[in-house]
């Protein structure tokens, strides 16, 4: 009876430690996430930048461990899209925020500081709201497709990376015209994050070749990352993605209709 006992409450630990593992990897992105926005605050806008590039690390590590430990669960999702909030949103719009006082050269209150704070807002809130959309439709079989862009990619792989060459190449962006550029750049992510575009999974797939392009964008995803190392492959990588995401979207909708 003892020996039953022990391998009772052995069990019920071990399936504590299950669902524990993939919930401290969301934990973490938490935390680095408002690790970045005070790094930001503080005026280390690269590393705060880097900051949340490796959110979008931890982001796929806690899914994937959640998977293998056959650890997913209601609160896991909740928590999980808390987390997102901050890392892929709030951080994201404030560092963008800091950028712009940084990078654009308009007055603190000025008709450009506001048009900038309102695009930010805009993109908190539609951030939030697609995490919303994504918990209520999440049981639905989706069949390897978003609804709207991911805020993880928005935030985490887009907005992030561009502050970091905002930072790498001060002298091609006080050049530019970001006052208009980055409110601009918000206002259209925001946008996609609550639109209906249907956006693929990184999930297997039919055909070699985009199961090896993803495979490859995930580990050059890490080395970068890990390293601090090519912040212009990741952001130009991010478009190229979010570009022919939208288009092969767009194509399969149209195959689906015609079906």
């Amino acid at each position: 009876m003892r020996a039953q006992s022990i391998r009772i409450i052995t069990g019920v630990q071990v399936g504590k430690l299950r669902y524990t593992i993939p919930n401290s990897v969301t934990a973490a992105s938490l935390l680095l996430g408002i690790g970045s926005i005070v790094t930001g605050q503080l005026g280390d806008l690269e590393l705060a930048g880097w900051m949340i590039v490796w959110c979008g690390l931890l982001d796929v590590l806690d899914g994937v461990a959640a998977r293998l430990l056959n650890a997913t669960s209601d609160f896991g999702a909740e928590f999980d899209s808390m987390a997102d909030l901050v890392s892929f949103g709030v951080a994201p719009g404030m560092l963008m925020m800091q950028a712009g006082i940084t990078y654009s050269g308009f007055e603190l209150f000025s008709g450009a500081f506001w048009v900038l704070l309102v695009s930010v807002g805009v993109f908190v809130l539609c951030g939030a709201m697609r995490l919303a959309r994504f918990n209520l439709t999440s049981e639905q079989p989706t069949r390897g497709w978003f609804s709207g862009i991911p805020i993880t990619a928005a935030g985490g792989a887009l907005t992030s990376t561009a502050v970091i060459l905002m930072v790498k190449y001060p002298d091609i962006v006080t050049a530019m015209p970001l006052h208009a550029y980055l409110p601009v750049m918000m206002f259209v992510l925001a946008i996609g994050m609550i639109s209906a575009l249907r956006f693929p999974k990184a999930v297997k797939r039919e055909g070699i070749v985009v199961n090896a392009f993803t495979g490859f964008n995930i580990i050059a995803s890490y080395y970068c990352g890990i390293t601090r190392s090519y912040p212009e492959f990741l952001f130009f990588m991010g478009i190229f993605i979010l570009v022919a995401g939208i288009i092969a979207g767009r194509v399969s909708n149209i195959q689906a209709q015609r079906n």
